[in-house]
Protein backbone atom coordinates (compact mmCIF):
# COMPACT_ATOMS: atom_id res chain seq x y z
CA UNK A 1 0.00 0.00 0.00
CA UNK A 2 2.78 2.47 0.92
CA UNK A 3 5.86 3.01 -1.24
CA UNK A 4 8.46 5.03 0.72
CA UNK A 5 10.05 7.94 -1.17
CA UNK A 6 8.69 6.53 -4.43
CA UNK A 7 7.95 9.88 -6.06
CA UNK A 8 10.12 12.91 -6.73
CA UNK A 9 7.70 15.53 -5.40
CA UNK A 10 9.63 18.32 -7.11
CA UNK A 11 7.63 17.21 -10.16
CA UNK A 12 4.53 18.39 -8.30
CA UNK A 13 5.81 21.22 -6.09
CA UNK A 14 6.98 24.14 -8.19
CA UNK A 15 6.19 26.66 -5.44
CA UNK A 16 7.90 25.86 -2.13
CA UNK A 17 5.37 28.03 -0.33
CA UNK A 18 2.96 25.10 -0.61
CA UNK A 19 4.99 23.46 2.15
CA UNK A 20 3.64 26.11 4.56
CA UNK A 21 0.27 24.42 4.21
CA UNK A 22 1.77 21.02 4.98
CA UNK A 23 3.44 22.49 8.07
CA UNK A 24 0.16 24.05 9.22
CA UNK A 25 -1.71 20.74 8.93
CA UNK A 26 1.08 18.73 10.58
CA UNK A 27 1.39 21.17 13.50
CA UNK A 28 -2.35 20.86 14.07
CA UNK A 29 -1.97 17.08 14.26
CA UNK A 30 -3.33 16.17 10.84
CA UNK A 31 -2.01 14.77 7.59
CA UNK A 32 -2.02 16.34 4.13
CA UNK A 33 -1.39 14.56 0.83
CA UNK A 34 -1.43 15.23 -2.87
CA UNK A 35 -4.08 13.14 -4.59
CA UNK A 36 -5.47 12.20 -7.97
CA UNK A 37 -4.21 13.85 -11.12
CA UNK A 38 -1.15 15.50 -9.58
CA UNK A 39 0.20 12.16 -8.35
CA UNK A 40 -1.00 10.10 -11.31
CA UNK A 41 0.46 12.44 -13.93
CA UNK A 42 3.74 12.90 -12.07
CA UNK A 43 4.16 9.13 -11.92
CA UNK A 44 3.40 8.97 -15.66
CA UNK A 45 6.01 11.70 -16.40
CA UNK A 46 3.36 14.09 -17.65
CA UNK A 47 3.33 17.85 -17.18
CA UNK A 48 0.85 20.66 -16.70
CA UNK A 49 -1.46 19.05 -14.16
CA UNK A 50 -3.57 20.70 -11.48
CA UNK A 51 -2.73 20.18 -7.83
CA UNK A 52 -5.39 18.58 -5.65
CA UNK A 53 -4.87 17.93 -1.96
CA UNK A 54 -6.63 15.85 0.70
CA UNK A 55 -6.49 16.01 4.50
CA UNK A 56 -7.83 14.04 7.44
CA UNK A 57 -8.84 17.32 9.09
CA UNK A 58 -12.43 18.48 8.79
CA UNK A 59 -13.00 21.78 6.94
CA UNK A 60 -13.41 23.62 10.26
CA UNK A 61 -10.20 22.10 11.61
CA UNK A 62 -8.33 22.96 8.43
CA UNK A 63 -9.47 26.58 8.61
CA UNK A 64 -8.35 26.76 12.24
CA UNK A 65 -4.98 25.19 11.40
CA UNK A 66 -4.44 27.72 8.61
CA UNK A 67 -5.51 30.65 10.78
CA UNK A 68 -2.89 29.71 13.34
CA UNK A 69 -0.22 30.01 10.64
CA UNK A 70 -1.61 33.14 9.02
CA UNK A 71 -2.83 31.37 5.88
CA UNK A 72 -5.99 32.72 4.26
CA UNK A 73 -8.84 30.30 3.46
CA UNK A 74 -12.00 30.51 1.37
CA UNK A 75 -15.03 28.25 1.48
CA UNK A 76 -15.59 26.16 -1.65
CA UNK A 77 -18.67 24.37 -0.36
CA UNK A 78 -19.22 22.09 2.59
CA UNK A 79 -21.31 19.83 0.35
CA UNK A 80 -18.16 18.82 -1.50
CA UNK A 81 -15.94 18.83 1.61
CA UNK A 82 -13.55 21.31 -0.02
CA UNK A 83 -11.69 24.28 1.38
CA UNK A 84 -9.61 26.77 -0.57
CA UNK A 85 -6.25 27.82 0.84
CA UNK A 86 -4.55 30.89 -0.64
CA UNK A 87 -0.85 30.44 -1.40
CA UNK A 88 0.84 33.26 -3.35
CA UNK A 89 -2.53 34.53 -4.63
CA UNK A 90 -3.38 31.04 -5.88
CA UNK A 91 -6.25 29.05 -4.40
CA UNK A 92 -5.38 25.42 -3.67
CA UNK A 93 -8.33 23.06 -3.22
CA UNK A 94 -8.11 20.79 -0.20
CA UNK A 95 -10.74 18.09 0.24
CA UNK A 96 -11.48 16.64 3.67
CA UNK A 97 -11.75 12.85 3.79
CA UNK A 98 -15.38 11.77 3.71
CA UNK A 99 -17.48 8.65 3.24
CA UNK A 100 -20.00 9.51 0.52
CA UNK A 101 -19.71 10.34 -3.17
CA UNK A 102 -23.39 11.03 -3.78
CA UNK A 103 -23.86 14.26 -5.68
CA UNK A 104 -27.17 14.89 -3.90
CA UNK A 105 -25.64 14.68 -0.42
CA UNK A 106 -27.00 17.27 2.02
CA UNK A 107 -24.58 19.30 4.12
CA UNK A 108 -26.10 17.97 7.32
CA UNK A 109 -25.54 14.37 6.18
CA UNK A 110 -21.86 14.84 5.29
CA UNK A 111 -19.76 12.27 7.14
CA UNK A 112 -16.08 13.07 7.56
CA UNK A 113 -13.49 10.42 8.32
CA UNK A 114 -9.80 10.02 9.06
CA UNK A 115 -9.73 6.75 7.09
CA UNK A 116 -7.72 7.29 3.91
CA UNK A 117 -8.82 3.96 2.48
CA UNK A 118 -12.48 4.95 2.89
CA UNK A 119 -11.83 8.20 1.04
CA UNK A 120 -9.97 6.36 -1.73
CA UNK A 121 -12.92 4.00 -2.17
CA UNK A 122 -15.12 6.99 -3.03
CA UNK A 123 -12.97 7.96 -6.02
CA UNK A 124 -13.77 6.77 -9.52
CA UNK A 125 -10.74 5.00 -11.04
CA UNK A 126 -7.87 3.11 -9.47
CA UNK A 127 -5.31 5.38 -11.13
CA UNK A 128 -7.02 8.39 -9.50
CA UNK A 129 -6.87 6.96 -5.96
CA UNK A 130 -3.13 7.34 -5.40
CA UNK A 131 -1.87 9.78 -2.75
CA UNK A 132 1.58 11.22 -1.96
CA UNK A 133 2.95 13.31 0.88
CA UNK A 134 5.51 16.11 0.66
CA UNK A 135 8.37 13.62 1.16
CA UNK A 136 7.49 11.51 -1.86
CA UNK A 137 5.92 8.65 0.10
CA UNK A 138 3.16 7.22 -2.07
CA UNK A 139 -0.03 5.60 -0.75
CA UNK A 140 -1.79 3.29 -3.17
CA UNK A 141 -5.01 1.68 -1.91
CA UNK A 142 -6.37 0.03 -5.09
CA UNK A 143 -3.28 -0.94 -7.11
CA UNK A 144 -3.48 2.26 -9.11
CA UNK A 145 0.26 2.34 -9.74
CA UNK A 146 0.27 -1.15 -11.22
CA UNK A 147 -2.73 -0.27 -13.38
CA UNK A 148 -0.99 2.92 -14.52
CA UNK A 149 2.15 1.02 -15.49
CA UNK A 150 0.14 -1.65 -17.34
CA UNK A 151 -2.17 0.87 -19.00
CA UNK A 152 -5.31 -0.51 -17.37
CA UNK A 153 -8.17 1.92 -16.74
CA UNK A 154 -10.85 0.53 -14.44
CA UNK A 155 -13.29 1.63 -11.81
CA UNK A 156 -12.83 1.07 -8.09
CA UNK A 157 -15.32 -1.50 -6.80
CA UNK A 158 -18.44 -2.17 -8.86
CA UNK A 159 -18.30 -0.23 -12.12
CA UNK A 160 -22.06 0.19 -12.48
CA UNK A 161 -22.40 1.65 -8.98
CA UNK A 162 -19.70 4.21 -9.77
CA UNK A 163 -21.40 5.23 -12.99
CA UNK A 164 -24.85 5.53 -11.43
CA UNK A 165 -23.44 7.63 -8.57
CA UNK A 166 -22.01 10.16 -11.02
CA UNK A 167 -22.92 9.57 -14.70
CA UNK A 168 -20.24 12.02 -15.88
CA UNK A 169 -17.81 9.25 -14.99
CA UNK A 170 -18.81 7.59 -18.26
CA UNK A 171 -16.95 10.29 -20.17
CA UNK A 172 -14.17 10.42 -17.60
CA UNK A 173 -13.57 6.71 -18.17
CA UNK A 174 -13.15 7.26 -21.91
CA UNK A 175 -10.96 10.32 -21.36
CA UNK A 176 -8.54 8.50 -19.10
CA UNK A 177 -8.65 5.45 -21.34
CA UNK A 178 -7.61 7.63 -24.26
CA UNK A 179 -4.75 9.09 -22.23
CA UNK A 180 -3.34 6.10 -20.35
CA UNK A 181 -4.60 2.83 -21.83
CA UNK A 182 -2.24 0.21 -23.21
CA UNK A 183 -4.83 -2.57 -23.36
CA UNK A 184 -8.36 -3.12 -24.62
CA UNK A 185 -11.09 -1.47 -22.51
CA UNK A 186 -11.93 -3.09 -19.20
CA UNK A 187 -15.07 -5.07 -20.04
CA UNK A 188 -16.85 -4.36 -16.75
CA UNK A 189 -16.22 -0.65 -17.11
CA UNK A 190 -17.25 -0.55 -20.77
CA UNK A 191 -20.42 -2.54 -20.09
CA UNK A 192 -21.41 -0.20 -17.23
CA UNK A 193 -20.84 2.86 -19.40
CA UNK A 194 -22.85 1.55 -22.33
CA UNK A 195 -25.69 0.23 -20.18
CA UNK A 196 -26.13 3.55 -18.39
CA UNK A 197 -25.37 5.93 -21.27
CA UNK A 198 -28.83 7.52 -21.11
CA UNK A 199 -27.94 8.91 -17.68
CA UNK A 200 -25.76 11.42 -19.48
CA UNK A 201 -28.97 13.15 -20.56
CA UNK A 202 -29.42 14.16 -16.91
CA UNK A 203 -26.05 15.96 -16.85
CA UNK A 204 -25.66 19.67 -17.62
CA UNK A 205 -24.55 20.13 -21.22
CA UNK A 206 -21.68 22.36 -20.07
CA UNK A 207 -20.19 19.49 -18.04
CA UNK A 208 -20.56 17.11 -21.00
CA UNK A 209 -18.91 19.66 -23.29
CA UNK A 210 -16.02 20.08 -20.86
CA UNK A 211 -15.35 16.34 -20.70
CA UNK A 212 -15.83 15.83 -24.46
CA UNK A 213 -13.43 18.65 -25.25
CA UNK A 214 -10.88 17.05 -22.95
CA UNK A 215 -11.33 13.77 -24.83
CA UNK A 216 -10.82 15.61 -28.12
CA UNK A 217 -7.38 16.81 -27.02
CA UNK A 218 -6.09 13.41 -25.88
CA UNK A 219 -3.57 11.45 -27.93
CA UNK A 220 -5.99 8.67 -28.87
CA UNK A 221 -9.04 10.87 -29.39
CA UNK A 222 -9.93 9.43 -32.82
CA UNK A 223 -10.01 5.84 -31.56
CA UNK A 224 -11.98 6.68 -28.43
CA UNK A 225 -14.53 8.82 -30.27
CA UNK A 226 -15.09 5.90 -32.63
CA UNK A 227 -15.78 3.79 -29.53
CA UNK A 228 -18.27 6.37 -28.28
CA UNK A 229 -20.00 6.40 -31.66
CA UNK A 230 -20.08 2.61 -32.03
CA UNK A 231 -21.69 2.33 -28.61
CA UNK A 232 -24.21 5.09 -29.33
CA UNK A 233 -22.89 7.25 -26.49
CA UNK A 234 -23.67 10.98 -26.87
CA UNK A 235 -25.83 10.29 -29.95
CA UNK A 236 -28.43 12.60 -28.40
CA UNK A 237 -25.95 15.47 -28.89
CA UNK A 238 -23.94 14.66 -32.00
CA UNK A 239 -24.60 13.55 -35.58
CA UNK A 240 -23.27 10.08 -36.40
CA UNK A 241 -21.31 11.20 -39.46
CA UNK A 242 -17.80 11.82 -38.15
CA UNK A 243 -14.38 11.95 -39.73
CA UNK A 244 -12.00 10.35 -37.27
CA UNK A 245 -9.34 9.76 -39.93
CA UNK A 246 -8.89 13.52 -40.41
CA UNK A 247 -8.93 13.97 -36.65
CA UNK A 248 -6.16 11.39 -36.35
CA UNK A 249 -4.17 13.20 -39.05
CA UNK A 250 -4.57 16.50 -37.21
CA UNK A 251 -3.44 14.86 -33.99
CA UNK A 252 -0.29 13.58 -35.70
CA UNK A 253 0.49 16.98 -37.26
CA UNK A 254 0.08 18.77 -33.93
CA UNK A 255 2.26 16.18 -32.20
CA UNK A 256 4.91 16.24 -34.94
CA UNK A 257 5.18 20.02 -34.66
CA UNK A 258 5.01 20.04 -30.85
CA UNK A 259 1.91 22.28 -30.85
CA UNK A 260 -0.84 22.47 -28.28
CA UNK A 261 -4.03 20.55 -29.15
CA UNK A 262 -7.12 22.69 -29.62
CA UNK A 263 -10.67 21.46 -28.98
CA UNK A 264 -12.53 23.76 -31.42
CA UNK A 265 -10.14 22.98 -34.26
CA UNK A 266 -10.59 19.28 -33.57
CA UNK A 267 -14.35 19.62 -33.29
CA UNK A 268 -14.33 21.18 -36.74
CA UNK A 269 -12.37 18.41 -38.45
CA UNK A 270 -14.42 15.74 -36.68
CA UNK A 271 -17.75 16.97 -38.07
CA UNK A 272 -16.66 19.11 -41.05
CA UNK A 273 -19.64 21.41 -40.46
CA UNK A 274 -21.09 23.90 -42.88
CA UNK A 275 -22.46 27.10 -41.37
CA UNK A 276 -25.82 25.47 -40.55
CA UNK A 277 -24.29 22.49 -38.75
CA UNK A 278 -21.77 24.74 -36.99
CA UNK A 279 -24.61 26.80 -35.61
CA UNK A 280 -26.44 23.61 -34.57
CA UNK A 281 -23.37 22.24 -32.77
CA UNK A 282 -22.91 25.55 -31.00
CA UNK A 283 -26.50 25.38 -29.72
CA UNK A 284 -26.29 21.70 -28.72
CA UNK A 285 -23.04 22.14 -26.81
CA UNK A 286 -23.86 25.56 -25.34
CA UNK A 287 -20.62 26.93 -26.77
CA UNK A 288 -19.40 30.25 -25.49
CA UNK A 289 -19.68 33.24 -27.79
CA UNK A 290 -15.97 33.04 -28.64
CA UNK A 291 -16.11 29.28 -29.31
CA UNK A 292 -19.18 29.66 -31.52
CA UNK A 293 -17.54 32.46 -33.49
CA UNK A 294 -14.42 30.38 -34.12
CA UNK A 295 -16.37 27.31 -35.23
CA UNK A 296 -18.66 29.35 -37.46
CA UNK A 297 -15.76 31.20 -39.12
CA UNK A 298 -13.87 27.96 -39.74
CA UNK A 299 -16.95 26.51 -41.43
CA UNK A 300 -17.71 29.60 -43.49
CA UNK A 301 -14.30 30.44 -44.95
CA UNK A 302 -12.81 28.25 -47.70
CA UNK A 303 -9.03 28.36 -47.39
CA UNK A 304 -6.86 27.73 -50.46
CA UNK A 305 -4.05 25.39 -49.25
CA UNK A 306 -2.00 25.79 -52.44
CA UNK A 307 -1.30 29.39 -51.40
CA UNK A 308 0.73 28.60 -48.28
CA UNK A 309 3.63 30.57 -49.74
CA UNK A 310 1.54 33.43 -51.16
CA UNK A 311 2.28 36.25 -48.73
CA UNK A 312 -0.41 38.54 -50.14
CA UNK A 313 -3.06 35.83 -49.83
CA UNK A 314 -2.05 35.01 -46.27
CA UNK A 315 -2.13 38.70 -45.35
CA UNK A 316 -5.62 38.98 -46.80
CA UNK A 317 -6.87 36.15 -44.62
CA UNK A 318 -5.02 37.50 -41.58
CA UNK A 319 -6.48 40.96 -42.12
CA UNK A 320 -10.01 39.55 -42.14
CA UNK A 321 -9.69 36.76 -39.57
CA UNK A 322 -6.43 37.04 -37.62
CA UNK A 323 -3.20 35.06 -37.41
CA UNK A 324 -4.54 32.21 -35.28
CA UNK A 325 -7.31 31.62 -37.81
CA UNK A 326 -4.74 31.26 -40.59
CA UNK A 327 -2.77 28.75 -38.53
CA UNK A 328 -5.96 26.79 -37.86
CA UNK A 329 -6.79 26.67 -41.54
CA UNK A 330 -3.27 25.56 -42.48
CA UNK A 331 -3.31 22.72 -39.95
CA UNK A 332 -6.79 21.65 -41.08
CA UNK A 333 -5.74 21.71 -44.75
CA UNK A 334 -2.70 19.56 -43.93
CA UNK A 335 -4.92 17.10 -42.07
CA UNK A 336 -7.34 16.81 -44.99
CA UNK A 337 -4.43 16.16 -47.34
CA UNK A 338 -2.82 13.57 -45.03
CA UNK A 339 0.39 15.63 -44.74
CA UNK A 340 1.13 14.45 -41.21
CA UNK A 341 4.89 15.08 -41.29
CA UNK A 342 4.72 18.63 -42.64
CA UNK A 343 6.95 20.98 -40.63
CA UNK A 344 5.01 24.20 -40.07
CA UNK A 345 7.57 25.90 -37.83
CA UNK A 346 9.07 28.17 -40.49
CA UNK A 347 5.68 29.05 -41.95
CA UNK A 348 4.15 29.78 -38.56
CA UNK A 349 7.18 31.84 -37.59
CA UNK A 350 6.68 33.91 -40.75
CA UNK A 351 3.01 34.39 -39.89
CA UNK A 352 3.91 35.47 -36.34
CA UNK A 353 6.21 38.16 -37.73
CA UNK A 354 3.83 39.43 -40.40
CA UNK A 355 2.69 43.00 -39.85
CA UNK A 356 -1.02 42.96 -40.56
CA UNK A 357 -1.72 46.11 -42.63
CA UNK A 358 -4.07 48.80 -41.30
CA UNK A 359 -6.79 49.92 -43.70
CA UNK A 360 -5.86 53.57 -44.43
CA UNK A 361 -9.31 55.06 -44.93
CA UNK A 362 -12.34 55.54 -42.68
CA UNK A 363 -15.89 56.77 -42.94
CA UNK A 364 -14.94 60.29 -41.92
CA UNK A 365 -12.57 60.44 -44.93
CA UNK A 366 -15.50 59.78 -47.25
CA UNK A 367 -17.63 62.41 -45.55
CA UNK A 368 -14.81 64.92 -46.12
CA UNK A 369 -14.96 64.29 -49.88
CA UNK A 370 -18.68 64.86 -50.14
CA UNK A 371 -20.46 61.73 -48.95
CA UNK A 372 -23.13 62.02 -46.28
CA UNK A 373 -25.07 59.72 -44.00
CA UNK A 374 -27.68 59.13 -46.70
CA UNK A 375 -25.16 57.56 -49.03
CA UNK A 376 -24.00 53.91 -48.71
CA UNK A 377 -20.75 54.56 -46.83
CA UNK A 378 -20.44 50.96 -45.61
CA UNK A 379 -20.85 49.63 -49.13
CA UNK A 380 -18.24 52.01 -50.50
CA UNK A 381 -15.84 51.11 -47.68
CA UNK A 382 -16.26 47.41 -48.44
CA UNK A 383 -15.50 47.95 -52.14
CA UNK A 384 -12.47 50.09 -51.32
CA UNK A 385 -11.21 47.50 -48.87
CA UNK A 386 -11.47 44.77 -51.54
CA UNK A 387 -9.52 46.92 -54.02
CA UNK A 388 -6.92 47.74 -51.36
CA UNK A 389 -6.35 44.04 -50.56
CA UNK A 390 -6.21 43.13 -54.27
CA UNK A 391 -3.50 45.74 -54.72
CA UNK A 392 -1.37 43.96 -52.16
CA UNK A 393 -2.28 46.55 -49.49
CA UNK A 394 -0.32 49.31 -51.28
CA UNK A 395 -3.09 51.78 -52.21
CA UNK A 396 -2.71 54.94 -50.14
CA UNK A 397 -5.34 57.04 -48.42
CA UNK A 398 -5.30 59.58 -51.29
CA UNK A 399 -5.56 56.87 -53.94
CA UNK A 400 -8.51 55.31 -52.15
CA UNK A 401 -10.21 58.71 -51.86
CA UNK A 402 -9.87 59.18 -55.61
CA UNK A 403 -11.47 55.76 -56.16
CA UNK A 404 -14.26 56.72 -53.78
CA UNK A 405 -14.95 59.94 -55.71
CA UNK A 406 -15.29 57.96 -58.91
CA UNK A 407 -17.68 55.54 -57.18
CA UNK A 408 -19.81 58.43 -55.95
CA UNK A 409 -20.10 59.92 -59.43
Amino acid sequence: MMRPEYLDVSRIISDKNILKLFDAVHDYGGALRFVGGAVRDALANMKGFEIDLATDLTPDELVEACNEKGLKTVSLGLKFARTGVVINNRILEVSSLHKSARASLKDSDLSFTDDWNADASMRDLTINAVYADENGNVFDYYNGIDDLEKGIVRFIGKAEEKVIEQPIRILRFFRFYSTFAKTKPDLKALKACVKNKDLLKTIAVEKIREEFFKILTTKNAATVIEMLTENDILSFLFPKNINTSVLENLNKIVSFNNLNPDSIRRLFVLFEPDAVLADSLALRLHLTKAQKSRLFNLSKFIFNPVKFDDETYLKKVMFSHGKDFVKDKILIALAYNNMTDYDVKELFDKIDHFDIPQFPIHGKDLIEIGMNDCLPIKEIIARLKADWMDSGFVLSNDELKQKAKRMIK
